[in-house]
Protein backbone atom coordinates (compact mmCIF):
# COMPACT_ATOMS: atom_id res chain seq x y z
CA UNK A 1 0.00 0.00 0.00
CA UNK A 2 2.04 3.32 -1.12
CA UNK A 3 1.56 6.53 0.41
CA UNK A 4 4.31 8.72 -0.76
CA UNK A 5 4.89 12.30 -0.49
CA UNK A 6 5.25 11.90 -4.28
CA UNK A 7 1.77 10.48 -4.82
CA UNK A 8 -0.27 13.21 -2.98
CA UNK A 9 -3.94 12.99 -4.19
CA UNK A 10 -5.72 17.15 -3.30
CA UNK A 11 -9.45 17.13 -3.39
CA UNK A 12 -10.47 20.41 -4.09
CA UNK A 13 -14.62 20.56 -3.50
CA UNK A 14 -17.64 20.45 -0.78
CA UNK A 15 -17.42 19.57 2.76
CA UNK A 16 -21.35 19.45 4.11
CA UNK A 17 -22.87 18.08 6.73
CA UNK A 18 -25.45 15.60 5.36
CA UNK A 19 -29.18 14.63 6.91
CA UNK A 20 -30.33 11.78 6.36
CA UNK A 21 -33.85 10.56 6.48
CA UNK A 22 -34.46 6.65 6.26
CA UNK A 23 -37.91 6.14 4.45
CA UNK A 24 -40.37 3.49 3.21
CA UNK A 25 -40.63 5.14 -0.14
CA UNK A 26 -39.46 8.64 -1.22
CA UNK A 27 -42.31 11.46 -0.93
CA UNK A 28 -43.57 12.60 -4.01
CA UNK A 29 -44.07 16.15 -4.71
CA UNK A 30 -46.52 17.76 -2.34
CA UNK A 31 -46.25 14.58 -0.17
CA UNK A 32 -46.06 14.85 3.90
CA UNK A 33 -44.07 11.37 4.66
CA UNK A 34 -42.74 10.18 7.81
CA UNK A 35 -39.01 8.65 8.56
CA UNK A 36 -37.67 5.49 9.72
CA UNK A 37 -34.74 6.92 10.67
CA UNK A 38 -33.04 10.03 11.18
CA UNK A 39 -29.08 10.88 11.84
CA UNK A 40 -26.73 13.53 10.74
CA UNK A 41 -22.92 12.18 9.66
CA UNK A 42 -20.23 14.06 7.27
CA UNK A 43 -20.48 14.08 3.54
CA UNK A 44 -20.12 16.38 0.67
CA UNK A 45 -18.85 15.25 -2.92
CA UNK A 46 -15.13 16.51 -2.44
CA UNK A 47 -15.24 15.34 1.71
CA UNK A 48 -16.35 11.66 0.37
CA UNK A 49 -14.25 11.11 -2.05
CA UNK A 50 -11.40 12.35 0.23
CA UNK A 51 -12.01 9.96 2.73
CA UNK A 52 -12.88 7.24 0.23
CA UNK A 53 -9.23 7.29 -1.25
CA UNK A 54 -7.78 7.36 2.47
CA UNK A 55 -9.05 4.64 3.20
CA UNK A 56 -8.70 2.71 0.21
CA UNK A 57 -4.73 3.83 1.22
CA UNK A 58 -3.86 7.36 -0.41
CA UNK A 59 -2.62 10.21 0.82
CA UNK A 60 -4.90 12.89 0.77
CA UNK A 61 -5.31 16.75 1.18
CA UNK A 62 -8.74 18.49 1.11
CA UNK A 63 -9.08 22.09 0.11
CA UNK A 64 -12.44 23.35 1.13
CA UNK A 65 -14.16 25.31 3.32
CA UNK A 66 -16.62 24.96 6.65
CA UNK A 67 -18.57 27.37 8.69
CA UNK A 68 -18.33 28.52 12.05
CA UNK A 69 -21.54 26.70 13.73
CA UNK A 70 -22.31 23.29 15.26
CA UNK A 71 -22.21 21.27 11.54
CA UNK A 72 -18.64 21.84 11.16
CA UNK A 73 -17.37 19.70 13.31
CA UNK A 74 -19.90 17.05 12.33
CA UNK A 75 -18.53 17.88 8.24
CA UNK A 76 -14.94 17.36 9.15
CA UNK A 77 -15.38 14.60 11.64
CA UNK A 78 -14.54 11.56 8.45
CA UNK A 79 -11.71 13.40 6.88
CA UNK A 80 -9.94 13.57 10.33
CA UNK A 81 -10.87 9.79 11.16
CA UNK A 82 -9.14 8.86 7.85
CA UNK A 83 -6.28 11.10 8.15
CA UNK A 84 -6.79 13.41 5.37
CA UNK A 85 -4.97 16.55 6.19
CA UNK A 86 -6.77 19.46 6.60
CA UNK A 87 -4.84 22.37 7.08
CA UNK A 88 -6.02 23.76 4.08
CA UNK A 89 -9.68 23.72 4.96
CA UNK A 90 -10.73 27.62 5.44
CA UNK A 91 -13.80 28.77 8.43
CA UNK A 92 -15.32 31.32 6.69
CA UNK A 93 -18.55 33.27 7.87
CA UNK A 94 -21.34 30.96 6.35
CA UNK A 95 -23.40 28.27 7.25
CA UNK A 96 -21.30 25.07 6.57
CA UNK A 97 -22.59 23.38 3.78
CA UNK A 98 -25.45 20.71 3.84
CA UNK A 99 -27.75 18.12 2.30
CA UNK A 100 -30.80 16.23 2.62
CA UNK A 101 -30.75 12.98 1.40
CA UNK A 102 -33.65 11.05 1.64
CA UNK A 103 -33.05 6.71 0.90
CA UNK A 104 -35.72 4.22 0.82
CA UNK A 105 -36.22 0.55 1.15
CA UNK A 106 -34.88 -0.15 -2.02
CA UNK A 107 -31.83 1.55 -1.77
CA UNK A 108 -32.65 4.72 -3.59
CA UNK A 109 -32.43 8.32 -2.86
CA UNK A 110 -33.27 12.04 -3.23
CA UNK A 111 -30.85 14.52 -2.37
CA UNK A 112 -31.19 18.41 -2.03
CA UNK A 113 -27.80 20.11 -1.17
CA UNK A 114 -27.29 23.89 0.00
CA UNK A 115 -23.59 25.01 -0.78
CA UNK A 116 -23.35 27.21 2.15
CA UNK A 117 -19.33 27.69 2.94
CA UNK A 118 -18.70 25.59 -0.02
CA UNK A 119 -19.63 29.09 -2.12
CA UNK A 120 -16.55 30.58 -0.18
CA UNK A 121 -13.95 27.94 -1.67
CA UNK A 122 -11.04 30.01 -3.49
CA UNK A 123 -8.21 28.71 -5.61
CA UNK A 124 -5.89 30.65 -3.16
CA UNK A 125 -6.53 28.26 -1.08
CA UNK A 126 -4.18 25.60 -3.29
CA UNK A 127 -0.73 27.45 -2.82
CA UNK A 128 2.16 26.56 -4.53
CA UNK A 129 3.81 24.60 -1.94
CA UNK A 130 0.66 22.08 -1.85
CA UNK A 131 0.65 21.87 -5.82
CA UNK A 132 4.37 20.93 -5.74
CA UNK A 133 3.62 17.78 -3.57
CA UNK A 134 0.50 17.15 -5.75
CA UNK A 135 0.24 13.88 -8.45
CA UNK A 136 -3.33 14.20 -8.59
CA UNK A 137 -6.18 16.95 -8.13
CA UNK A 138 -9.87 15.55 -7.90
CA UNK A 139 -12.22 17.99 -8.18
CA UNK A 140 -16.12 18.30 -8.37
CA UNK A 141 -19.01 20.82 -9.28
CA UNK A 142 -19.90 21.80 -5.83
CA UNK A 143 -18.04 24.26 -6.25
CA UNK A 144 -17.77 27.74 -7.52
CA UNK A 145 -17.73 27.10 -11.40
CA UNK A 146 -14.65 29.54 -11.75
CA UNK A 147 -12.57 28.32 -8.93
CA UNK A 148 -12.73 24.97 -10.70
CA UNK A 149 -11.79 25.92 -14.10
CA UNK A 150 -8.49 27.79 -12.49
CA UNK A 151 -7.41 25.30 -10.66
CA UNK A 152 -7.49 22.93 -13.54
CA UNK A 153 -5.65 25.29 -15.34
CA UNK A 154 -3.15 26.05 -12.42
CA UNK A 155 -3.11 21.89 -12.14
CA UNK A 156 -2.60 21.59 -15.84
CA UNK A 157 -0.11 24.34 -16.29
CA UNK A 158 2.10 22.27 -13.44
CA UNK A 159 2.13 18.91 -15.16
CA UNK A 160 -0.33 17.12 -12.56
CA UNK A 161 -3.33 14.62 -13.56
CA UNK A 162 -6.66 16.54 -12.70
CA UNK A 163 -9.37 14.34 -12.40
CA UNK A 164 -12.78 15.89 -12.44
CA UNK A 165 -16.16 14.42 -11.55
CA UNK A 166 -18.60 16.18 -13.49
CA UNK A 167 -21.21 16.36 -10.75
CA UNK A 168 -23.65 17.98 -10.73
CA UNK A 169 -23.31 18.70 -14.53
CA UNK A 170 -22.74 22.08 -14.85
CA UNK A 171 -21.21 24.09 -17.87
CA UNK A 172 -17.29 24.24 -17.89
CA UNK A 173 -15.70 25.87 -21.17
CA UNK A 174 -14.13 23.44 -23.54
CA UNK A 175 -11.05 24.50 -22.74
CA UNK A 176 -11.13 23.87 -19.06
CA UNK A 177 -12.45 20.49 -20.25
CA UNK A 178 -9.78 19.46 -22.50
CA UNK A 179 -7.00 20.50 -19.40
CA UNK A 180 -8.37 17.59 -17.87
CA UNK A 181 -5.98 14.34 -17.48
CA UNK A 182 -9.79 12.32 -16.63
CA UNK A 183 -13.41 13.43 -17.05
CA UNK A 184 -16.03 10.98 -14.87
CA UNK A 185 -19.48 11.63 -15.21
CA UNK A 186 -23.06 9.16 -14.31
CA UNK A 187 -25.56 7.98 -17.11
CA UNK A 188 -27.33 12.16 -16.51
CA UNK A 189 -24.07 13.57 -16.07
CA UNK A 190 -22.94 12.25 -19.72
CA UNK A 191 -26.34 13.24 -21.36
CA UNK A 192 -25.46 16.83 -20.47
CA UNK A 193 -22.08 16.56 -21.23
CA UNK A 194 -22.75 15.07 -24.73
CA UNK A 195 -25.46 17.55 -24.94
CA UNK A 196 -22.74 20.31 -25.08
CA UNK A 197 -20.35 18.38 -26.96
CA UNK A 198 -23.04 17.52 -29.77
CA UNK A 199 -21.90 13.98 -29.50
CA UNK A 200 -23.26 10.59 -28.39
CA UNK A 201 -23.29 10.02 -23.90
CA UNK A 202 -20.96 6.58 -24.58
CA UNK A 203 -17.31 6.98 -23.03
CA UNK A 204 -15.80 6.27 -26.68
CA UNK A 205 -18.14 9.31 -28.40
CA UNK A 206 -17.11 11.23 -24.99
CA UNK A 207 -13.21 10.87 -25.46
CA UNK A 208 -13.21 10.99 -29.21
CA UNK A 209 -15.05 14.52 -28.49
CA UNK A 210 -12.52 16.22 -25.74
CA UNK A 211 -9.66 13.74 -26.23
CA UNK A 212 -9.33 13.35 -22.69
CA UNK A 213 -9.78 10.11 -20.52
CA UNK A 214 -13.54 9.08 -19.81
CA UNK A 215 -15.26 7.02 -17.25
CA UNK A 216 -18.88 6.80 -17.17
CA UNK A 217 -20.38 5.00 -14.28
CA UNK A 218 -23.82 2.84 -15.00
CA UNK A 219 -25.65 2.01 -11.52
CA UNK A 220 -25.96 -1.47 -11.77
CA UNK A 221 -24.66 -1.68 -14.77
CA UNK A 222 -21.55 -1.37 -13.86
CA UNK A 223 -18.86 1.09 -15.70
CA UNK A 224 -17.29 2.25 -19.02
CA UNK A 225 -14.17 4.20 -19.48
CA UNK A 226 -12.15 5.03 -22.98
CA UNK A 227 -8.67 6.40 -23.27
CA UNK A 228 -6.07 6.75 -25.65
CA UNK A 229 -3.73 4.26 -23.94
CA UNK A 230 -5.83 1.66 -22.77
CA UNK A 231 -9.16 2.10 -25.46
CA UNK A 232 -12.44 1.41 -24.47
CA UNK A 233 -13.11 -0.91 -21.04
CA UNK A 234 -15.85 -2.07 -19.38
CA UNK A 235 -16.70 -3.66 -15.75
CA UNK A 236 -19.75 -5.19 -14.59
CA UNK A 237 -21.33 -4.28 -11.58
CA UNK A 238 -20.84 -6.82 -8.15
CA UNK A 239 -23.21 -9.13 -7.79
CA UNK A 240 -24.87 -7.44 -4.44
CA UNK A 241 -28.33 -6.79 -2.92
CA UNK A 242 -28.57 -2.70 -2.46
CA UNK A 243 -29.30 -1.22 1.07
CA UNK A 244 -28.37 2.57 -0.16
CA UNK A 245 -26.53 4.07 -2.92
CA UNK A 246 -25.80 7.68 -1.57
CA UNK A 247 -22.23 7.24 -1.16
CA UNK A 248 -21.29 4.79 -3.58
CA UNK A 249 -20.36 6.99 -6.81
CA UNK A 250 -18.06 9.32 -4.65
CA UNK A 251 -16.59 5.64 -3.40
CA UNK A 252 -15.79 4.48 -6.85
CA UNK A 253 -14.40 8.27 -7.90
CA UNK A 254 -12.09 8.34 -4.26
CA UNK A 255 -11.00 4.50 -4.78
CA UNK A 256 -10.32 5.18 -8.55
CA UNK A 257 -8.12 8.11 -8.39
CA UNK A 258 -6.36 5.89 -5.28
CA UNK A 259 -5.82 3.28 -7.76
CA UNK A 260 -4.69 5.42 -10.33
CA UNK A 261 -2.01 7.28 -8.19
CA UNK A 262 -0.58 4.00 -7.29
CA UNK A 263 0.39 3.39 -10.61
CA UNK A 264 -2.55 1.44 -11.66
CA UNK A 265 -3.64 1.06 -15.36
CA UNK A 266 -7.25 2.28 -15.62
CA UNK A 267 -8.84 -1.26 -16.16
CA UNK A 268 -7.48 -2.58 -13.14
CA UNK A 269 -8.30 0.66 -11.65
CA UNK A 270 -11.71 0.59 -12.73
CA UNK A 271 -12.28 -2.94 -11.20
CA UNK A 272 -10.93 -2.04 -7.79
CA UNK A 273 -13.13 0.92 -7.88
CA UNK A 274 -16.37 -1.44 -8.39
CA UNK A 275 -15.83 -3.59 -5.71
CA UNK A 276 -15.35 -0.66 -3.36
CA UNK A 277 -18.48 0.67 -4.48
CA UNK A 278 -20.17 -2.65 -3.98
CA UNK A 279 -19.63 -2.75 -0.51
CA UNK A 280 -20.70 1.13 -0.44
CA UNK A 281 -23.56 -0.01 -1.20
CA UNK A 282 -24.46 -2.45 0.95
CA UNK A 283 -24.02 -0.33 3.89
CA UNK A 284 -26.00 2.77 5.24
CA UNK A 285 -24.64 6.18 5.58
CA UNK A 286 -22.26 8.62 3.33
CA UNK A 287 -18.74 8.66 4.46
CA UNK A 288 -19.69 5.72 7.47
CA UNK A 289 -20.61 3.52 4.61
CA UNK A 290 -16.96 3.57 3.03
CA UNK A 291 -14.89 0.88 3.20
CA UNK A 292 -11.04 0.60 3.95
CA UNK A 293 -8.65 -0.96 2.33
CA UNK A 294 -8.32 -4.45 3.50
CA UNK A 295 -11.45 -5.37 3.20
CA UNK A 296 -11.81 -3.86 -0.82
CA UNK A 297 -8.77 -5.63 -1.45
CA UNK A 298 -10.41 -9.16 0.27
CA UNK A 299 -13.41 -8.36 -1.43
CA UNK A 300 -11.80 -7.87 -4.63
CA UNK A 301 -10.06 -11.33 -4.52
CA UNK A 302 -13.04 -13.23 -3.54
CA UNK A 303 -15.07 -11.85 -6.57
CA UNK A 304 -12.13 -12.12 -8.86
CA UNK A 305 -11.80 -16.14 -7.92
CA UNK A 306 -15.60 -16.47 -8.25
CA UNK A 307 -16.22 -14.93 -11.82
Amino acid sequence: MTTSADRLITVFGSINADMIFEMDQLPAPGQTLLARKFRIEAGGKGANQAVAAARDGAAVAMVGAVGTDALAEVALAGLKDSGVDLSHVATVARPTGCAGINTDSQGRNQIVVALGANASLSRSQLDTALLTRSSHILLQMESPVAEVEAVIARGRAAGIHCILNLAPAIPLPFEALRACAMIIVNEDEAGALAKWLNCGPGAVELHRALGVDIVRTLGGEGAEGCSAAAGMQRVAARPIKPVDTTAAGDCFIGVLAAELARGSALAGAMQRASTAAAICCTRRGSQSSLPRHQETREAHERWARNR
